[in-house]
């Protein structure tokens, strides 16, 4: 059985039964298109969310083309299914937010205005690439962007998204810090850390859960103790949480926007449990991907709940962008992406020298103590 838009997954073998001649009263859904955040969004913004969610998808497949032919290497964690909640989220920054986020990378750095390029190319390990090809999937930053990276440590980010938060209040800045992290690293024990001294400090910080309902190859309901919800666990440290659905774009803004703003304003923390699907495995080389999920599961959420097509169809249904727009759109971004991978492939290697920069910054400006190796020490 699939969850539902705002529930986490719940298990193949649950059943619900319901009394014969029993009513179920029908609730109507509420209309986020009318939500503050989203009814003065103008037709020309909207379309740009569809290209970026694109952009993402057609890099992320551009990327797998590659790495299954073994021209890449190292690790691939795909983002293909959840691309929304990075646009969402990113077209929500007010040029003060900082964003940090996990080891599934690739999407929030497009998002907020990373070169398919230089993505790329770390990718390959190249030395063209944003980390000039050390860090490789997970280690995608632009400071510049207010994007403070990719963390392969699982739920690693959360203490340095609870550092920048303390930043932005330390420094009186009118933004917020967003930290994101998956349902498997919630069961982490830094990250109830993190919940207790938000709460205490009282600091701008929106931890976004996106339970994509796998921690690796393992269910929801066997990895983590849950009632109703992950973000719920926020409770027991006097943190504001709610649940949105990752799936409707319209939805996530209005969701996400709200908690933002107040915690710009109020200096509150808070948790925010976003559902959403990814239809590759934990990364390119989980062998398993299939066996852990049903090919119906997966077949569901490619077809219902796909975040791309379900927005395409919202702009032409209220026509915001032809058809005809819509496969121009696709193909420049397939174009773009087919371009960067050439790039990546063609650009140089790292030098060897280069294995001794962006070390220390004591070392690389050649400070005093970069130069005596006295890091720590006067004395």
């Amino acid at each position: 059985m699939a969850r539902t838009l705002s529930q986490p997954l719940k298990s193949n073998k649950t059943t619900v039964k319901k009394a014969v001649g029993s009513a179920v009263p029908k609730v109507s859904a509420p209309d986020f298109s009318k939500s503050p955040f989203n009814v003065s969004l103008k037709p020309e913004e909207k379309i740009a969310f569809l290209r970026e969610m694109l952009r993402i998808r057609r890099f992320e497949q551009q990327a797998l083309k590659y790495y299954n032919q073994g021209i890449m290497g190292g690790f691939l964690h795909l983002y293909i299914g959840q691309e929304s909640v990075a646009v969402g989220t990113a077209s929500l920054m007010n040029g003060h937010d900082e964003i940090i986020t996990a080891y599934r990378d690739h999407g929030h750095a497009l998002a907020v205005g990373m070169g398919m390029n230089e993505c790329m190319a770390e990718l390959f390990g190249k030395g063209t690439g944003c980390s000039k090809g050390k860090g490789g999937s997970m280690h995608f930053f632009a400071p510049d962007k207010h994007y403070w990276g990719g963390h392969g440590i699982v739920a690693g980010q959360t203490p340095l998204g609870l550092g920048l938060a303390f930043a932005i209040k330390y420094k009186g800045i009118k933004g917020c810090a967003v930290a994101f992290l998956g349902d498997g690293a919630v069961n982490q024990g830094v990250f109830s850390e993190c919940l207790n001294m938000a709460a205490l400090m009282e600091l701008p910080v929106v931890f976004v859960i996106e339970n994509n309902g796998y921690s690796m190859g393992t269910s929801l309901e066997r990895s983590s103790a849950i009632r109703h919800s992950l973000a719920s666990r926020a409770e027991g440290f006097d943190v504001d949480w709610s649940l949105c659905s990752g799936f409707d774009l319209y939805e996530l803004r209005a969701s996400l926007g709200d908690v933002m703003d107040k915690a710009r304003t109020q200096c509150r923390p808070h948790v925010l449990e976003v559902s959403t699907y990814r239809y590759y495995g934990h990364s390119v080389a989980d062998a398993n991907a299939k066996k852990y999920r049903s090919p119906e599961e997966i077949e569901l959420y490619k077809t219902e709940h796909d975040p791309i097509t379900l927005w395409q169809n919202q702009l032409l249904a209220e026509k915001v962008i032809t058809q005809e727009e819509v496969d121009k759109i696709d193909a420049e971004a397939k174009a773009e992406a087919a371009s960067a991978a050439e790039f990546g492939i063609n650009s140089p290697w790292p030098s060897e020298e280069s294995i001794f920069e962006d070390i220390y910054h004591e070392v690389d400006h050649q400070t005093e103590s970069g130069r005596t190796g006295r890091h720590f020490f006067s004395e």
